[in-house]
């Protein structure tokens, strides 16, 4: 038995084994680009290691693709195998348990998994962020912080997961509005661990929400080999960028960052089509010409529409496909989502009943230039988005798009409303992007006062 670097025995017998299962542990802390190699040299060393299979097949789950689901349920074999050679503890068996509930359609209750193992083991940091990256998925911002913040005891300042346990605290402050403690938390994180990008992402998050975009471009400005080293995840941090940058009214940036990073490599991973599907939305609501840049994020979305492992994901299909006019494609996700709604089994069912069915339909109606339509139908998902997952930040394009689907419908009250409830939950503060609809509301006020004035 061995230790690893967070102080967690485990089965590995091979000095090799164990540093790149430490490789694996700090990589996935880091979202580095090389953990899935660790992970290979791992499982290559020592192939009875019950619980490098496991976490391959969460890794592969947390992918949200439904070619993956094969591979990680190799990996659950592979793991159950491993175990009738060589039995583990119930720790490592909790991390078995939790894939097999994942595989089952119950994230949910994998979380608890994590949760037991925590309750024995609070410094393991991998069942910390694993329990974290769950929570972000079903949308659970206060089991975020709930789960973070009982296991904070735990972490002296020597432990080698504390800078990254600080990262995840401060992204879950931020998600529950709590943003100056959120900016504190993810500074020290940095400090701690200069290539935490979840910390420093958490930041950006904090500058997003309260309407502080030149703080945020500062913020990250020098900062960028905190995230360099990252996956695909770092084309995320890029995308936090040019969204301070639109928020300023500076185009050409955002979209030489669009081209230039965000992307620069035409992945078809949910998360990077989620980035550029939502950052072209937000521009063409403020009426920028974004040229023929829809046409490959609708190829890749056109081939989504029947993989409905995200509910999340496929809402940011729906912008790609609505946006380069796929309404074949657009019907066939429509389908695909009311059909797995009617499923009576799963998380995944649940979420795409609420908030998806209404969301999804309208964002077809708003592609479709059926504005009192879309503003009906996304308003009523509005309530239960924060099922979807993602971030606050994240969801916002569908925020905006019920705002200006409204205001095209003449719904200036209603509107009203909800712009007022999207700077509460921002603690007041309010971006540029809000301020314009509120002066485009005025003006209309206004000119419908100037009409009703009888002439002389």
């Amino acid at each position: 038995m061995k230790h690893d670097v967070f102080g967690q025995l485990n089965t590995l017998t091979q000095p090799a084994a164990v540093e790149a299962w430490d490789g694996v542990l700090l990589g996935f802390m880091a979202h580095a680009a090389v953990t899935p190699q660790h992970l290979g040299k791992v499982l290559e060393l020592e192939p009875d290691f019950a619980l490098g299979h496991a976490v391959k097949g969460l890794f592969m789950i947390l992918l949200g693709r439904r070619e993956m689901y094969p591979v990680a349920a190799e990996a659950l074999t592979s793991a159950k195998a491993a175990i009738e050679r060589q039995p583990v503890s119930a720790r490592e068996q909790l991390y078995v348990d939790a894939l097999t509930l994942y595989l089952a359609d119950l994230p949910s209750q994998a979380v608890q998994k994590f949760e037991e193992i925590l309750h024995a083991h609070p410094e393991d940091t991998l069942a910390m962020k694993l329990s974290h990256a769950t929570r972000f998925v079903l949308g659970d911002a206060e089991g975020m912080r709930r789960s973070i913040e009982r296991v904070m005891p735990a972490y002296e300042p020597s432990h080698a997961g504390r800078g990254y346990l600080l990262g995840c605290h401060s992204f879950a402050l931020e998600e529950t509005g709590a943003y100056d403690k959120a900016e504190i938390a993810g500074r020290q994180a940095l400090w701690m661990v200069s290539d935490d990008a979840w910390g420093l992402h958490a930041v950006a998050h904090v500058h997003e929400m309260t309407g502080n975009a030149q703080l945020g471009l500062d913020w990250l400005a020098g900062r960028e080999e905190a995230w360099a080293h990252c996956n695909n995840f770092r084309y995320h941090v890029w995308w936090h960028k040019a969204l301070m940058h639109l928020d300023l009214g500076q185009v050409d940036q955002v979209m030489a960052l669009y081209d230039e990073h965000i992307r620069k490599d035409k992945t078809d991973d949910y998360r990077d089509i989620s980035n550029a599907t939502s950052l072209l939305s937000r521009l063409e609501l403020e009426g920028v010409n974004v040229g023929n840049r829809w046409e490959e994020l609708a190829d890749l979305s056109a081939a989504r529409t029947e993989d409905g492992c995200l509910i999340f994901a496929d809402l940011h299909y729906l912008l790609a496909l609505t946006g380069d006019n796929r309404g074949d494609a657009t019907g066939k996700m429509l389908n695909r989502i009311q059909k797995d709604a009617q499923r009576n089994h799963g998380d995944t069912a649940i979420r795409m009943s609420d908030p998806g069915v209404a969301a999804a339909k309208g964002l077809e109606a708003f592609g479709d230039g059926l504005y009192g339509e879309a503003f009906n139908f996304l308003s009523t998902a509005r309530a239960g988005m924060q099922l979807a997952g993602g971030s606050h930040a994240q969801r916002d394009v569908f925020e905006r798009i019920t705002i200006d689907s409204g205001l095209r419908a003449g719904r200036l009250d209603d509107v009203e409303r909800i712009l007022d409830d999207r700077r509460a939950k921002r603690c007041g503060g309010e971006d540029n992007y809000a301020l314009a609809r509120r002066a485009l509301i005025e003006a209309a006020r206004d000119n419908r006062d100037a009409q009703s004035v009888p002439a002389e």
